[in-house]
């Protein structure tokens, strides 16, 4: 008996994979090189850098990446959000290779090389515009004990040019090619809109009923809100889904979580499981991201 099902257990793991085909996926953003580094205090006091913050990068930070580099032992990833999401999703999906594709502008320079390198390295299939306008963008991620001081310097990031790029017939037919499309989101989206509310629910409830251009396919709203459940509000519910219990001591690193999330919920998407199952690969990927340093992870994932 086992003779005999073993050729269609081949078969059925070959239709398997082909259901996910490389470029299923296309992310678009602004790519970012994240170089991280234990500093000490006398480097956050010469760039007046704070313990635990987030900042974009001024003149006055023009030094900080080269001497980071020089100074102390770093570790370079492929950063910026989309891109962070991209990769995790590619991550958890695991083979075939390539899944994800990855729009973004970056530098002609050393870090734009590096860039190139880490998204090969975590099988992501980019295709950056390269210009000479900017140096590629980076991330100084400056770690003190428990505290980690980043600073953004966007460069090149700004710099994308749709019509040297988008608008390019090989690069165009990549865009046609994926089935879901994933751009970061838009913040403190709520009072943008001039809704009058505090109440995450409601809030969720609003947006999903916004006009929409596409009336064949209903919107989906997802709001996740760290600790606290994260608010999937569709057609006719608003549902919230209680994040996986973590150990406080167990926390390294929260930043990158929501990227992280995005990336998990994305590789259920693309395989077109149910929506409880892309919010449960959501928050499995954010527990293990927050549990290391950087928007980083193990070899494989542990997701059943």
């Amino acid at each position: 008996m086992a003779a005999t099902e073993e050729p269609k257990l081949k078969k059925l793991k070959v239709e398997a994979s082909r259901a996910l085909s490389e470029n299923t996926l296309f992310g678009m953003g602004n790519p970012l090189l994240d170089i991280t580094a234990v500093v000490d205090k006398d480097f956050l006091d010469k760039y007046s850098l704070k313990p635990n913050d987030q900042i974009l990068a001024e003149d006055k930070h023009k030094e900080l990446f080269d001497e980071l580099v020089k100074k102390f032992k770093v570790e370079y990833h492929a950063g910026g959000s989309t891109q962070n999401s991209i990769k995790v999703a590619q991550w958890m999906i695991q083979q075939p290779h390539k899944i994800a594709t990855f729009f973004g502008s970056i530098g002609i320079d050393k870090f734009g090389e590096i860039l190139k390198k880490k998204a090969a390295e975590a099988h992501v299939d980019a295709y950056y515009y390269e210009q000479t306008e900017q140096p590629t963008g980076t991330c100084a991620v400056c770690i003190t004990g428990d505290n980690r001081s980043l600073v953004a310097n966007l460069a090149a990031a700004n710099c994308y040019k749709k019509e040297k790029h988008l608008d390019m017939e090989k690069n165009w037919m990549l865009v046609e090619k994926a089935r879901v499309y994933y751009i970061a989101e838009a913040a403190t989206f709520g009072r943008e809109q001039g809704f009058e509310i505090e109440d995450i629910k409601e809030i969720a409830k609003m947006t999903q009923a916004l006009p929409k251009v596409n009336l064949k396919r209903q919107r989906i709203v997802i709001f996740t809100q760290g600790r606290e459940d994260t608010v999937v509000a569709t057609e006719s519910e608003v549902t919230a889904f209680p994040v996986l219990d973590q150990k406080q001591e167990e926390i390294v690193d929260t930043n990158g979580a929501g990227d992280a999330f995005v990336g998990g919920f994305l590789s259920q998407l693309i395989t077109d499981k149910p929506l409880t199952e892309c919010i449960r690969g959501g928050h499995y990927a954010a527990s293990v991201i927050i549990r290391r340093t950087g928007c980083t992870f193990p070899e494989k994932p542990d997701f059943h």
